[in-house]
């Protein structure tokens, strides 16, 4: 199977780097996916060599690497680094990564790759218009997708609403913090999505994160006028958006 072209989708967490070979005809793993602990501290340089080594478990994947970086990437470069190491701030890391693997490499964000892989393959394909993906979880991340295209670097958790920072009051880590029964929870994620409709007028929000796993415990209770639907690809939806992001970066 050696040089099949497969992209290489890693998804760059706090805890863990995950990766895996995408089949983009599906939008599955094409193996199973590899997880290494983070290193401690998580610097650009000695993520890269982590990179390396995960890629190395694969020798039937050859075609480009896309990888999540929970932070705003323009064009390669990270400009914000409020959950990862500091050193991030303004490294070219499209540049970093491809030198250090030999491999070409495409960075995203991290809700960008979920949302993109959400609108290819999970809870709303073949949907039209402006599709908006949102992960609830430590924060809130955000994806903007219309007909199918990625506006990236959207961070609507970062809202101010009633004076407040919208995902200080509603990620679903306010939740288990404030420990909210879940109808309360529901009216502070009814109060964020109403803004959303307001500004965005959208055709359909998809909730994603850990916590999309119970959304019959609270999609039915936020009262909006835009359908609301839980993801599908879960903990598979950063690695195969980071994959189909580096293919089409590449086309």
């Amino acid at each position: 199977m050696s040089g099949s072209g497969l992209p290489f989708g890693i998804d760059f967490g706090g805890s863990g780097i995950k990766g895996a070979p995408v089949d983009l005809a599906k939008g599955d793993f094409a193996e199973e996916r590899v997880r290494i602990d983070t290193p401690q501290p998580a610097t650009p340089g000695a993520v890269a060599t982590v990179f390396k080594e995960l890629l190395g478990r694969f020798d039937d994947s050859d075609g480009p690497v896309g990888v999540t970086v929970p932070g705003v990437v323009k064009r390669g470069v990270v400009h914000s680094a409020a959950n990862i190491d500091k050193h991030w701030l303004g490294e070219d890391a499209d540049r970093l990564f491809t030198e250090a693997t030999g491999r070409d490499v495409h960075v995203v964000n991290d809700a960008d790759a979920a949302g993109l892989a959400e609108v290819r393959y999970g809870a709303a394909k073949g949907r039209q218009g402006l599709v908006i993906v949102t992960t609830l979880g430590t924060g809130i991340g955000s994806a903007l997708v219309y007909d199918g295209v990625l506006v990236p670097n959207s961070e609507l958790g970062h809202l101010e609403i009633d004076g407040h920072d919208a995902e200080k009051r509603a990620a679903s880590s306010v939740k288990e913090r404030e420990d909210l029964a879940w109808e309360d929870w529901a009216a502070r994620l009814t109060t964020y999505y109403r803004k959303l409709e307001e500004l965005f007028s959208p055709e359909l929000f998809v909730v994603g994160g850990g916590v999309s796993k119970k959304a019959d415990k609270f999609l039915p209770l936020i009262d909006i006028d835009t359908e609301i639907i839980p993801a599908t690809l879960l903990n598979a939806a950063g690695i195969v958006g980071a994959a189909l992001y580096a293919t089409e970066s590449n086309d």
